[in-house]
């Protein structure tokens, strides 16, 4: 099967805003007893399980046979060639807390390669996507990840650990190196948005573990098609599945990816 990945692309676009217009419907209207409690510090509302549906809903008839891989596991099935990889709200627990930065992360995935991704940011109402072999864009216009060369001139993005805490002293201690060696260190409490952003150029590089596909897989391919790289800890290609991920510009990655490797121990995160 040939797919067409900017049509495909154009109507994932157009399912996240669809989406969006439900979930924005019910900002503010969650109440603490209809959170529900998945782990540690690891929360889920109805919002995330109905905008999952809608999704999944919209995007079964575009590529037959796909499977989907999903945060609120709807339809759970795994496509041969094709599965959809999809965070119907990447930032849960900002949305429940009124914090405006929360996500639409959905890619599509073939075989192990990531040939569509789409992030919707709903409180900016921007869009960020790509396409294997089509660029990134934000809201129509082409965007490339920032020209900074050194680490000492980049502003850097995490997301703190939340459930996990065994690499929590090695994680501190990056954290530290980095507050003193960079511009700065943000945290947004969306990893969908970090990876969007530093497509975009806002932010120079982005490091994270314990995450799931849902969270970067999206980003991944609009970081690379906006000329960044992207790798796990030790600087080989498991960041879709190996819950680790460090991100940037191209000028700054050897230097950053060595950095996160010298502090989190790569060969031993995922053990």
């Amino acid at each position: 099967m040939n797919l067409n990945y900017a049509q495909i692309c154009d109507a994932v676009i157009d399912i996240s805003k669809k989406t969006a217009i439900y979930i924005q419907s019910e900002r503010g209207k969650i109440v603490k007893d209809q959170v529900e409690v998945k782990g540690l510090n690891d929360f889920v509302t109805r919002v995330d399980k109905t905008s999952e549906k809608l999704i999944v809903d919209a995007l079964e008839p575009l590529v037959k046979g796909a499977g989907f891989i999903a945060e609120e596991n709807t339809k759970p099935k795994h496509g041969d060639t094709y599965n959809w990889i999809i965070d119907p709200l990447d930032g849960t627990t900002n949305f429940i807390h009124g914090v405006p930065c929360y996500c639409i992360s959905i890619a599509l995935m073939e075989n192990d390669k990531i040939v569509v991704g789409v992030i919707y940011e709903l409180n900016l109402q921007e869009c960020f996507y790509a396409w294997k072999n089509g660029g990134a864009y934000l809201n129509g216009n082409k965007i490339h990840v920032s020209n900074a060369t050194t680490l000492k001139n980049s502003l850097l993005a995490t997301g703190f650990p939340y459930y996990d805490y065994k690499w929590l002293d090695e994680y501190l201690s990056l954290f530290k190196y980095f507050m003193k060696n960079t511009h700065g260190v943000r945290r947004l409490g969306s990893a969908a948005a970090d990876m969007a952003y530093v497509a975009a150029g806002r932010f120079e590089g982005f490091y994270e573990y314990s995450l799931k596909p849902w969270d970067v897989a999206a980003g991944t391919i609009i970081i690379s098609e906006a000329g960044g790289k992207v790798s796990d800890f030790s600087g080989n290609d498991n960041f879709i599945f190996g819950q680790q991920i460090v991100c940037s510009n191209s000028l700054i990655f050897d230097e950053f990816q060595t950095i996160v490797s010298k502090y989190m121990h790569s060969d031993d995160t995922n053990s």
